[in-house]
């Protein structure tokens, strides 16, 4: 993997990370997995599948967050960007929002299976209670979850090794990842029986992983505040004493043509893929595994291992292709990944040779890890050609932004999939579904991912910021600032 640029012969070696430090900002990858996307991944299995809510509900929660997301994400970027302090104006952030988020996170399933009969405005309880502490953990995730991205962008300027913090950063996703999909092997552990019913108390089993999670992700965020330094933020940032305003901050951000063209990619491949975000584990445990509960959460925890190898292994193959072919062309090759990986589903989901989904989904893993890498990689070069055009560097407004968008298409996408689930006429109570509503999801985990990808490869090859484009920006940016 490259780690430095080649300019005039010389190595700019100052652009470049040591692997620890690398290594210490990828730890963050997990705070952001676990206090954001644990909840959703399991959320069907916990509320639909163990308290009998109707899955439409929990789509309405779960896509309801992501809403709240898109009013909170900007708040926080601009606040973040505007911070001055000693510790500069993400790192902040980073452990006291790390912090909190870790020991929040177990409070998020501390409601008790009495509540489901209590009704209130005609509605379970236990739905108001997912509604109004998810409410009150987002801000505190978002709060590092923003800043924590924004770092990440402002670290080198150099365009290759950019691309190699964000490739040590989709690994360690990866990773981190395996942590939600082992959620379900651990529910099945047999301390979580119930003699009397036979069946797993999977409530109890969510409260003791997300204490053990949440402690990790405390112990992560200290890390990263004592290891990660902000590059940018005394030559260029501690200069700026004006405050911008949000709505001018995020307008002059949305104003910019190439980040607009990342936006609706990004959106394009999460709105598809988090449309059947829970159908795969309903096909698996319906259709794969019969049914069978135990077989099909262990199915799911092997498939997220299969997920994590697969990006662990793509992530390097991709970053060493855009090296040589460009970040776009590099996307365009991870998108045709993913689209056979969520195609292939309706071949290799059989319950005849069970294993071969771990097929779909190391590929599925390895388009999703090497996009996310290229586009976050793509994204920090547009932010030197808005700061080229405009003379103030934004990450945490172009953050926001991003994940304003990418969240939008998720809860989009979550929350149709909840009526997906519903429409094709699923009921929780039978082990065995009807033919036909395993048919519908089963077409549905094949065919909306890949239209989604088809449009993001479309969107993606619009962007016009090529290696040389990005280099003659660096040149012109420290000819005018000085370098960083």
């Amino acid at each position: 993997m490259t780690e430095a640029t080649v300019e005039n012969g010389e190595e700019k070696m100052c652009d470049r990370l040591p692997v620890s430090t690398k290594m210490a900002y990828s730890l963050g990858t997990a705070v952001d997995m676990w206090g954001l996307w644990l909840y959703p991944s399991v959320s069907y299995m916990i509320f639909n599948l163990f308290f009998g809510l109707d899955p439409r509900l929990v789509g309405i929660v779960v896509g309801s967050l992501r809403f709240w997301d898109l009013l909170v994400d900007p708040i926080v970027g601009w606040v973040s960007d505007n911070l001055r302090s000693k510790h500069g104006r993400r790192r902040p952030f980073i452990l006291i929002a790390g912090i909190l988020s870790g020991l929040g996170l177990p409070l998020l399933f501390c409601m008790s299976p009495d509540w489901v009969g209590v009704k209130f405005l005609g509605i379970s309880v236990v739905f108001w209670y997912m509604i109004v502490s998810n409410f009150l953990y987002i801000p505190i995730i978002s709060a590092f979850t923003i800043p924590y991205y924004s770092l990440g962008n402002e670290m080198t300027p150099d365009y290759e090794e950019r691309t190699s913090i964000m490739s040590f950063r989709s690994v360690a996703q990866k990773i981190s990842e395996v942590g939600n999909f082992l959620a379900f092997k651990f529910t099945t552990l047999a301390w979580f029986l119930i003699p009397e019913t036979g069946k797993q108390n999977t409530l109890l089993a969510m409260r003791i992983y997300t204490v053990i999670l949440g402690l990790i992700m405390a112990g992560f965020s200290i890390i990263i505040f004592l290891r990660v330094k902000e590059r940018y933020y005394e030559k260029v940032v501690v200069k700026v004493k004006q405050k911008i305003s949000i709505l001018s901050s995020l307008g002059e951000t949305l104003k910019c043509k190439p980040f607009r063209q990342i936006l609706v990619m990004g959106f394009a491949f999460t709105f598809g893929t988090s449309m059947v975000g829970s159908l795969g584990y309903y096909v698996t445990r319906f259709y794969v595994a019969g049914g069978d509960e135990k077989v099909g959460n262990s199915w799911q925890s092997w498939m997220g291992i299969a997920f994590m190898i697969g990006g662990v292994v793509g992530v390097p193959i991709l970053a060493f292709l855009a090296h040589r072919i460009g970040k776009r062309y590099a996307a365009v090759i991870a998108c045709v990944v993913g689209i056979f990986g969520y195609g292939g589903s309706w071949f290799l989901y059989t319950p005849h040779i069970q294993w071969l989904q771990l097929i779909s989904s190391g590929l599925i893993g390895m388009a999703a890890a090497s996009l996310w890498m290229l586009h976050a990689a793509i994204g920090a070069d547009i932010q030197d050609y808005d700061e080229l055009n405009t003379g103030t560097r934004r990450e945490g407004s172009f953050t926001a932004c991003g994940s304003y968008i990418l969240k939008f298409g998720n809860a989009i996408g979550t929350l149709l999939c909840g009526f997906i689930i519903a429409w094709s006429g699923f009921t929780w109570k039978l082990d065995v579904q009807a033919p036909e509503t395993i048919f519908d999801l089963r077409l549905g985990l094949a065919l909306l991912p890949v239209l989604g990808l088809i449009v993001a490869i479309i969107f993606v090859m619009r962007v016009p910021i090529t290696k040389t484009m990005s280099m003659d920006i660096r040149k012109k940016l420290e000819e005018r600032r000085g370098a960083v």
